[in-house]
């Protein structure tokens, strides 16, 4: 590696001990950039990578809120504003007990790159909650809403930093936030992205991320004049982006076997159609119940509690769960039973030692930050309508995140060329990101 990234690296380390997430992100994508900082000395000289490996802010702040039996209880809340190099902050609210400083700093770090292969205005940042949405009420979600909206609204704003929904937090949340921005700030505008149809949001933003991750495999796929007629897919998950990644799959002719949650996954030999996806959406989506109820209506199915569905054969993987979703077993495993391309729908799902396998069997590895793009990349798509005060079409919407994500899938396929790794994806991605942004922070001087 060179000596110049190692050096950035081992900073990075030292400067923030105890962030596995973050550090994990910050290896993955300077390793992948080496070609373009080895033939272009002005990244050094300019010193882009101490900058961009530093968020420009980061706010921790108290969110005390009353439950329902009057007990006040009290969350931490965070702001990582990241780089705003190309277009104000840009990344979604997370609320999960797992939620921390490196998982943020992380998601935002990656954001700084997916947002810049979108080709649209927009910077990188993350923010959210160790609050846990399940099994409260809604008058306990929406004053703990309330609550942390009441501190980040100082820093947010439709030119400043523009959140969206991510883990926990859905239309139910951004309403909630809306809400309250709108009165402290005494304006309306697109300060959130993913808000309801009435009141600002965009049509094809809860499909966006799945539908989006998909065009980028079949995109990959046509590189080896393949098609998803046929092929069988495993699908993990089973919120907006899993739901919208089987609609999509079946849409094109794939077989999908598998959907998972935090309890377990389920195996359909005969497919997931457009029926029982429908079952699907009702349990997570109303019910807000476990993916195990799968089988009350469909008892030919397997639920296997606690496990991932990486052991089940298939063509192709969507990861759409979570970070670190698949280990360096998983995608041994893969491999064995013939996969043949993953294409990331969750945020950095595979670990270091699992894209590396995927990278030396040369299948098609679809990394987070390009394939998983189309869910910001219609919140920039959203943003633009709210600034135009218009609303579009679904079908221009689909159409327009069709074109964004075959021009994400040509910049990333055509850098893997240029630096000498045809087929790619993950170096060809995070230097189309990087380059864009580098060359930005250059022009506006060291700030």
């Amino acid at each position: 590696m060179n000596s110049y990234i190692q050096e950035t690296i081992q900073r990075v380390s030292k400067r923030n001990p105890n962030e596995p997430e973050f550090l994990q992100a910050v290896t993955e994508v300077l390793g992948s950039i080496a070609p373009v900082i080895e033939r272009h000395r002005k990244y050094q000289d300019h010193a882009i990578l101490e900058r961009i490996t530093e968020p420009e802010r980061q706010i921790i702040f108290r969110i005390p809120w009353v439950d329902d039996q009057g007990k006040v209880q009290v969350n931490r809340g965070f702001s990582i504003q990241f780089s705003s190099a190309i277009g104000p902050f840009k990344g979604g609210l997370r609320f999960h007990p797992t939620v921390c400083a490196s998982i943020l700093k992380f998601l935002a770090f990656e954001q700084i790159f997916k947002n810049s292969l979108t080709t649209l205005p927009m910077g990188g940042g993350k923010g959210g909650s160790d609050f846990d949405p399940k099994g409260k009420s809604d008058g306990e979600v929406m004053r703990f809403c309330q609550s942390f909206m009441s501190e980040l609204y100082r820093y947010v704003g439709p030119n400043t930093y523009v959140p969206a929904g991510d883990i926990g937090v859905g239309k139910r949340e951004i309403g909630f936030f809306f809400g309250q921005y709108k009165k402290l700030a005494n304006e309306f505008s697109g300060v959130l992205t993913g808000k309801g149809l009435e009141w600002g949001g965009s049509l094809i933003r809860p499909e966006a991320t799945g539908y989006g991750c998909v065009y980028f495999a079949k995109e990959m796929l046509s590189t080896r004049d393949m098609d998803f007629k046929g092929m069988t897919c495993l699908v993990s998950g089973s919120g907006n982006v899993a739901q919208y990644t089987v609609e999509k799959l079946n849409e094109f002719g794939a077989k999908v076997l598998t959907l998972s949650d935090s309890s377990g996954f389920i195996y359909d030999k005969e497919g997931i159609d457009a029926e029982k996806l429908a079952w699907v959406m009702e349990i997570k989506n109303e019910k807000r119940g476990r993916i195990s109820e799968y089988l009350t209506k469909y008892p030919n199915a397997e639920f296997h509690a606690g496990k991932r569905p990486w052991s089940v054969p298939a063509q192709c993987a969507f990861p759409s769960a979570t970070q670190n979703e698949i280990d360096a077993e998983d995608a041994k495993t893969l491999l064995k039973n013939g996969c043949i391309l993953v294409s990331e729908g969750a945020n950095m799902p595979s670990n270091l030692e699992a894209i590396q396998l995927f990278l030396d069997a040369k299948i098609l590895f679809g990394p987070s930050k390009a394939a998983n793009a189309g869910g910001v990349a219609t919140s920039g798509l959203e943003m633009s309508q709210n600034s135009m005060r218009l609303s579009w079409t679904a079908e221009e919407v689909n159409a327009r995140l069709h074109h964004i994500m075959q021009m994400i899938h040509s910049n990333a396929y055509n850098n893997s060329i240029e630096y000498g790794q045809k087929g790619n994806y993950l170096m060809g991605a995070n230097i189309a990101g990087f380059v864009k942004v580098a060359d930005s922070m250059i022009d506006q001087g060291v700030v």
